[in-house]
């Protein structure tokens, strides 16, 4: 293959090692130390790339690992009416069933309460469910610690507590819960609220602290009971593709005929999920600067190239050669290093991001350290998320910072006299 002159100049600089014949006189730096300043810069980009995708891949992981633990409580698109309700929620489940994303539903009446137990009293919100249909739209009936959803049976009043109310009440299995509600009647004594002993039957405990320190599930029949309520509160979705539920959210509300709110899971969390998203890009922009530093080395791994190589510079200015084309060889020469450089970065950063949960448990059970204690972080894996956008992102970026930094000592080198650099030689 007959590469342009430029090309193989370039190359052929890239590689290090003086050239035939050449005796190191101690004088000059050579080829040798300005070959060993670019692989310096190219470990740099290297190291910046992978660093760059291993951070933002366990970011992402983190991310995951949140929204699946709360998506086994919430459902993906919940449909509602909070003042009048829902009267028949087989035709509105129905009705959004037409949009093709929508694969299951189930009704819900929710409510908010105050539990009263052991001298302790708590504010949570009760949500009224039908366990077989609940089943469908959410994993709780996978998340129970003890007892089973399925226990929820009507007219038993059984209730299930997340994991964190069950500890701080110190009740089991079995145990009496008294939930008070918002409401008073009229007894001889005056106005009292309403209250209603329910069975613990179940524990839950889905990782997430907001859902299992403030959640209870009770039998839908038995929360209509409990709130005086005929109608239902609204039905629960899932979908397809949970990524599209805000999507299918405005599809509902365009296609819904009734009096009804539409709601997905995002708008749910939407200051926690831009948290994140706010944290990951300054993230990028901050890990982005180790490249950055990498790229200046690489400038001024060139402009000693080009210093050294001033003589070489001279003698194809004299044979022909062109300002550009000095400036496409050292072009050349830079742009081989960065993206050597990024491709190292990728394939380190790939394989340490595919095992990153590998590497620190043995770290780990090297060093006898827990760097996520379970009691704090409930996570006690490192978990990964690499995303090929990401990596396109991270190499896009490297690569274009490595090409702007060969353009000054590119340009340095095209304005080299011949005259003035052969004079001394």
């Amino acid at each position: 293959m007959n590469l342009p002159f430029e090309w193989q100049v370039g190359l052929r600089y890239t590689r290090a090692g003086k050239r035939r014949g050449e005796v190191d006189t101690g004088g000059k730096s050579g080829d040798g130390f300005v070959s060993f300043i670019a692989a310096i810069s190219m470990a740099g980009i290297a190291l910046g790339v992978a660093a760059l995708i291993v951070v933002l891949s366990v970011m992402n992981g983190f991310q995951k690992e949140v929204r699946d633990r709360m998506l086994s409580v919430l459902a993906h698109v919940e449909v509602y009416n909070p003042d009048a309700g829902v009267s028949d929620w087989k035709a509105l489940a129905a009705d959004a069933k037409k949009v093709p994303e929508v694969r299951e539903a189930a009704p819900y009446v929710q409510g908010q309460a105050l539990v009263y137990q052991n001298g302790i009293a708590r504010g949570i919100l009760i949500r009224g469910v039908e366990p077989s249909d609940e089943a469908r739209v959410s994993d709780i009936a996978t998340e129970m610690r003890a007892g089973q959803l399925s226990s929820l049976t009507p007219g038993d009043f059984n209730i299930v507590l997340g994991s964190e109310l069950a500890r701080a009440f110190g009740v089991r299995v079995g145990d009496k819960v008294e939930v008070v509600v918002p409401e008073t009647v009229a007894t001889l004594t005056g106005m009292t609220p309403r209250h209603k002993a329910f069975t613990l039957s179940g524990v839950f405990e889905s990782g997430h602290y907001e859902y299992d320190s403030s959640l209870a599930l009770i039998n839908i029949d038995d929360a209509a009971k409990l709130y005086r309520q005929t109608h239902y509160t609204g039905i629960r979705l899932k979908i397809a593709d949970m990524q599209q539920a805000p999507a299918v959210a405005q599809q509902l509300v365009h296609s819904l005929n009734q009096d009804v709110l539409v709601r997905d899971w995002t708008t749910q969390n939407r200051s926690w999920f831009a948290a994140v998203q706010l944290e990951k890009r300054m993230m990028f922009i901050i890990l982005a600067l180790i490249i950055a530093v990498a790229a200046f080395n690489l400038v001024s791994s060139l402009v000693m190239s080009v210093r050294d190589k001033e003589a070489d510079i001279a003698i194809l200015r004299t044979l022909g050669a062109t300002p550009k084309s000095v400036m496409a060889i050292f072009v050349v020469q830079g742009a081989l290093i960065g993206l050597l450089g990024c491709l190292i970065g990728i394939v380190l950063g790939v394989l340490l991001a595919l095992n990153v949960g590998t590497i620190v448990g043995g770290i780990e059970r090297l060093f006898h350290v827990a760097f996520l204690p379970q009691n704090i972080y409930f996570v006690s894996e490192l978990p990964s998320d690499l995303q090929s956008s990401d990596v396109i992102a991270i190499g896009c970026v490297s690569v274009l910072l490595s090409f702007v930094a060969t353009l000054y000592p590119s340009w340095r080198a095209a304005r080299i006299e011949p005259a003035q650099a052969l004079r001394y030689e």
